[in-house]
């Protein structure tokens, strides 16, 4: 029966694409006036669904009702015309043009057949008052951080008098203080009538801000339960089973590697205006974590020890041999592998197979002559994505339709295959399920217990408390302490995250995440 309040119901969805049931008898509905988020693991059909919604696909059964009246949805303009808007984690908004010109792209108002830039631009600053951000109309949308495009995002939605906002991921590369003021603005949203489906990996997030969840998992929709439902309930049906421990770390004694050299070693890197004086080290055997805020210069030094960003001062050691400025390919030729935070955008060619990516380090070394060994390749790909459980098709399948999770073992593989004792770990569960960040944290486990050496860098400091053996804090630029597993908590952590450095002769020029400078987004 249906709710008095009810915008949109989907009742029997049905979607197969080939080889694959993508949504299997989906029911799902939306009130006016509500959170209702949408939880199941990567490949669960989340996606799928909402790409039904927003006309990028069409269902092969099954019907979608707005308002109690059976629509069909054949693209994004059927989509605008029932008030849906959707918000997919890579904004969809052109870099060139301004603020007010994304908000009105191809619906600019005219006067006398000519754009009306005066009466966009002020449009646009009502809409951005709305959702409370303080940002020029007129400012390029390139030069804005992440923060603020998500704000954006949000006022061309409203633009469209959206009375449904569907919300992919929408947190997943804010900071804490910029996801208190998401759901601020999700919150006046909903006392405005606006009903919002809400999709997230974080846990903590839906009691904090739903209402009601709906579960998919193997693309059936397995039950709806309040948001007040315990995490391990909720973690039992996503995934079909309960996880006894979220961050199973297995310590092991970090060993001395060659002789009392650690694998790793970095001594007073330096790079004017990012970071300064940073030193430590990481043995075989050891997970060290990195913590901070966004904008403490962790990404920066991971891809200065990479050699992918040059630095000024200081020396990276592996092995006890020190390595050149600025080269990959002495870094990866010593042993060090970097997993990037953008895994899609750095770390994999996602038109390619799974066998051509697991081979994209190793392929040099598997050429003589101007001849790839094909053979080689592949049967070394198939050992390292059976040794990971990349769960896929099969070695050809396109890394771009693998879950995230999945391509994320993709990304660690290729290290793996180039037997790079040293890996840096640069966001490593981001955008993944609960499932499977269990997983990647057992691979972790596996990793040190036969001898490599793993830096890991998270923005989750559960995660990181979890998962470390030693926690490395920094703070604008600098390192501003070392805890041990028994030292480290949540409270010690922010303590020094937050402290003052020693010296301000570090002006900060960018974040880990290359989008915003400071906690506000500016």
């Amino acid at each position: 029966m249906s709710h008095p309040d009810e915008l949109l119901r989907i009742e029997g969805i049905r979607k197969t694409f080939p080889g694959v049931v993508a949504l299997d008898s989906v029911d799902f509905d939306l009130r006016r006036g509500e959170v209702h988020v949408l939880l199941g693991e990567n490949g669960a059909g989340k996606s799928t669904l909402i790409k039904m919604l927003s006309g990028a696909y069409r269902p092969d059964s099954g019907r979608i009702l707005a308002e109690g009246r059976e629509v069909r949805i054949h693209g994004a303009q059927d989509s605008e015309a029932l008030g849906i808007a959707t918000i997919y984690q890579e904004f969809n908004l052109v870099p060139d043009l301004t603020v007010a010109e994304n908000i009105f792209l191809g619906r600019q108002p005219r006067r006398f057949g000519l754009v009306d830039r005066k009466k966009m631009e002020a449009d646009a600053a009502e809409l951005l008052k709305r959702v409370g951000v303080d940002v020029s109309p007129r400012t390029r949308v390139r030069e804005l951080g992440i923060a603020r495009l998500q704000m954006v995002e949000i006022a061309k939605a409203l633009s469209l008098d959206a009375r449904v906002l569907i919300m992919d991921e929408p947190t997943a590369v804010l900071t804490s203080e910029e996801v208190e003021k998401l759901f601020a603005i999700v919150r006046r949203l909903r006392e405005d009538g606006v009903g919002i489906v809400f999709i997230t990996h974080h846990l903590e997030e839906i009691a904090a801000l739903g209402d009601r969840v709906t579960v998919l998992r193997d693309g059936r929709s397995i039950d709806q339960v309040p948001a007040s439902t315990p995490e391990d309930e909720l973690v039992r049906l996503m995934v079909g089973r309960s996880i006894e421990q979220q961050y199973p770390r297995e310590r092991t004694p970090a060993r001395q590697g060659d002789g009392e050299r650690p694998l790793l070693s970095v001594r007073g890197l330096t790079r004017n205006g990012v970071f300064q004086d940073v030193s430590f080290e990481v043995r075989a055997g050891e997970v060290v974590g990195l913590a901070g805020l966004v904008g403490a210069g962790r990404t920066e030094v991971a891809r200065a020890v990479f050699g992918a960003d040059p630095y000024d001062e200081g020396r990276v050691d592996v092995h006890g041999e020190r390595l050149p400025r600025h080269d990959v390919n002495a870094a990866m030729g010593a042993g060090i592998g970097l997993v990037p935070e953008d895994r899609k955008g750095q770390g994999l060619v996602l038109d390619a197979s799974v066998q051509e990516n697991l081979g994209l380090v190793t392929l040099r070394a598997a050429t003589r002559a101007g001849l790839v060994d094909l053979k080689g390749q592949r049967a070394a790909a198939v050992d390292v994505a059976e040794q990971l459980g990349v769960r896929m098709a099969g070695i050809d399948q396109h890394v771009r339709t693998l879950s995230g999770g999945n391509q994320q073992k993709v990304v660690i593989g290729k290290w793996l295959l180039a037997k790079s004792r040293v890996l840096i770990l640069d966001e490593p569960t981001r955008g993944i399920d609960v499932g499977a960040k269990v997983e990647i944290y057992q691979l972790i486990n596996e990793l040190t217990a036969s001898g490599h050496a793993v830096l890991m860098i998270s923005s989750d400091l559960p995660e990181v408390l979890g998962m470390s053996d030693r926690v490395l804090v920094m703070a604008q630029g600098r390192l501003a302490g070392e805890l041990s597993a028994d030292e480290a908590s949540q409270d010690a952590v922010m303590a020094l995250a937050v402290s003052a450095p020693p010296t301000s002769e570090v002006p900060l020029k960018k974040n880990d995440d290359n989008a915003v400078e400071d906690p506000d987004g500016r």
